[in-house]
């Protein structure tokens, strides 16, 4: 029963570092183009609140990976926001 566990939590930790890394693409595609008509800002807002949430509520229940997943995956879908907010409203 440990090696399930085991193999569950580095599979589940896998899936975490993957989802964080999803975002790297649209990092690059905004930085690349330097601007960011094809992006939605409510979306990647809502995926923030989200993220957020699952931290706090890893937190609350001791769940420290899931919280360091989600933490990476709100740095850079944090960055995404932010990239897109500044070349939509700041550089025009």
């Amino acid at each position: 029963m440990i090696v399930i566990r085991e193999i569950v939590d580095s599979i589940f930790s896998l899936g975490l570092f993957i989802n964080a890394i999803l975002f790297v693409p649209q990092i690059i595609a905004l930085y690349s183009a330097k601007k960011s008509c094809n992006f939605s800002a409510l979306t990647f807002v809502g995926f923030n609140v989200i993220q957020l949430s699952f931290i706090l509520h890893g937190l609350v229940i001791h769940d420290y990976l899931l919280a360091a997943g989600y933490l990476l995956s709100l740095i850079t879908c944090g960055v995404v926001t932010v990239l897109i907010f500044y070349y939509r409203y700041i550089k025009q």
